[in-house]
């Protein structure tokens, strides 16, 4: 059959049960949270407006980092590690594990990042004399130069994230964020949980 009379040919209709359980346009959309707390009227509808927004603003926050790196030619990776170094070093150093804490990135990519920190003169490390298995690492003073450099930028675009912002406020979303990350810990373990049992189903 041509394509031309192949589509003369009328289109077969819907069965009566698809039409029924499927009309257009009136999808029954699931809801994406059962908390109440998250609920408003039992819709979700504000709750995934509010993840929405979480999303644009770690994407902008993202952004500026990587923005303070390109002002040192860093990454925003590097921009993280070194600013996080020059307010944990405490005079004596700081070690690679409590520095990742601090930054909140793994301890084997602060690691290699801070090696390349120190390849660029950055940083500097020594023995540390209270645990022979770690090192201690602290600001050169080219580091400590681009620091100095860096900070009037940096509060600028600070300055503008945070307008209008205030104390309670910020304090309001720390100890949200701070229940999150905890939460996320349980909800990660459960998609690798999930992840795990769909690949054991295939063939």
């Amino acid at each position: 059959m041509s394509l031309r009379k192949r589509a003369s040919v009328p289109a077969a209709k819907a069965s009566p049960k698809a039409e029924k359980t499927s009309p257009a346009g009136c999808f029954a959309v699931p809801l994406t949270v059962s908390h109440p707390a998250m609920l408003s009227a039992g819709q979700d509808g504000a709750f995934r407006e509010t993840l929405y927004l979480m999303v644009l603003a770690l994407g902008r926050l993202l952004t500026c980092r990587e923005a303070f790196g390109r002002a040192l030619d860093l990454t925003g990776s590097q921009f993280a590690v070194l600013i996080g170094t020059a307010y944990q070093q405490n005079g004596a150093g700081v070690t690679i594990r409590a520095l990742a804490d601090h930054v909140m990135l793994a301890p084997t990519h602060v690691t290699t990042e801070v090696g390349r920190l120190i390849r660029k003169g950055l940083l500097v490390k020594r023995p540390n004399t209270d645990d022979r298995r770690s090192v201690l690492v602290s600001l050169s003073p080219r580091g400590e130069a681009a620091i100095l450099e860096l900070a009037p930028f940096l509060r600028k675009i600070n300055d503008l994230l945070f307008e209008g912002v205030s104390r309670s406020e910020m304090a309001a979303v720390s100890s949200f964020l701070e229940r999150f990350v905890s939460n996320s810990d349980n909800a990660l373990a459960e998609i690798r949980r999930s992840e795990a049992a769909r690949s054991s189903l295939k063939p």
